[in-house]
């Protein structure tokens, strides 16, 4: 793909600096970027960008400082950039309709324009939107439903009864809606609670590969709309994930706990299940979450501690060797002093 940099100011409402003329036909880092390739840099990169190989560069609307020759002005460059890698990504062919080849069980619902790749299942009385594409290897369970524009990834497992909401995207082997870890003991025998809920998954939300999501006991575990889920995360039974979340891989969120929106869980954070953890919150990578959170907290350690105070602490813990040092001296010279009065 071509296209001039004149036409790409106008896909991203930038402003053009320099030859509008010129032929782009990728896109690159600062570092490894050729000649017909555009780069963006913030405003401590510009200098960099400048002097790569990179034919043009997307700055930052008020950056004040020497400009490069070919240039687009952009509010948010990283946010006009990744627009732009939507449009120069290479195009996947996929077969329209449903393979021959796939497994289509009785009473479902299959919009036409659903794309259904070979050996992928889809069970009694499921529910395909449109535009859905599901590829190969992945099942859909009974009465499961699958919004419309959604992206189901090879041998991603979608439980019975589970929903997932319009254009989310499910990398490969992710399970939603594996029972909930729920089991009573009595006289050392663990027995299984039947898990009879679902899990509903809504719109514009990303789970990545090897993700966990556990239907709940009762009721629904939720992952609320616009929330992104990295790879490895595993989310307990009856939980309830607010909209727009961040939550970072190998992170553990235990069952029936409840997150506000707008929420960041640093890779490896854990909690304690039956808690509420507020909104609009950040939590450093292994974060441990013992309690329940108040809204707007940026958090880190264990237990959790407010971030300036774990930095002050972590500062302190490295001073001890030091310290020690420094107390057995004085408890030399003390000694010494002792004996001097004997």
């Amino acid at each position: 793909m071509q296209k001039t940099l004149k036409e790409i100011a106008e896909l991203i409402g930038g402003e053009l600096i320099g030859d509008g003329k010129i032929k782009i036909s990728g896109l690159d880092s600062i570092e490894t970027a050729r000649a017909g390739d555009l780069t963006f840099a913030d405003e401590n990169h510009v200098a960099a960008a400048k002097n790569s190989a990179a034919s043009a560069v997307i700055i930052p609307k008020n950056f004040n400082g020497e400009i490069p020759k070919n240039s687009i002005k952009a509010e948010n460059t990283k946010f006009a950039f990744a627009k732009l890698m939507e449009i120069f990504k290479p195009k996947i062919e996929i077969p329209a309709g449903i393979s021959t080849q796939a497994f289509i069980g009785k009473n479902t619902k299959i919009s036409p324009t659903a794309k259904i790749m070979a050996f992928a299942y889809i069970d009694d009385n499921a529910e395909i939107g449109d535009g859905v594409i599901i590829y190969p290897h992945a099942y859909i369970g009974q009465h499961a439903k699958i919004g419309a524009a959604t992206i189901i990834y090879s041998s991603v497992t979608i439980r019975e009864y589970c929903e997932i909401g319009a254009r989310c995207v499910i990398h490969s082997s992710a399970v939603i809606g594996a029972d909930g870890f729920g089991f009573t003991t009595s006289k050392g025998v663990h027995t299984k609670v039947p898990q009879i809920g679902n899990v509903i998954v809504e719109d514009d939300v990303e789970i990545g590969a090897h993700v966990g999501i556990d239907r709940a006991a009762m009721g629904s575990t939720v992952i609320g709309h616009g929330t992104k889920i990295d790879n490895l995360v595993h989310v307990g039974h009856n939980c309830k994930i607010g909209a727009n979340c961040l939550i970072v891989a190998q992170t553990g969120i235990s069952g029936s706990t409840i997150v506000g929106d707008n929420v960041t869980f640093g890779g490896q954070t854990g909690t304690v299940g039956h808690i509420k953890i507020g909104g609009n919150s950040v939590y450093a990578a292994r974060s441990g979450i013992s309690k329940n959170m108040p809204e707007g907290f940026f958090g880190s350690g264990f237990p959790i501690q407010p971030h300036n105070e774990w930095l002050r602490t972590q500062g302190a813990i490295k001073k001890l060797p030091d310290l020690i040092k420094k107390i057995q001296q004085l408890e030399e010279t003390i000694s010494n002093l002792n004996k001097g009065q004997d």
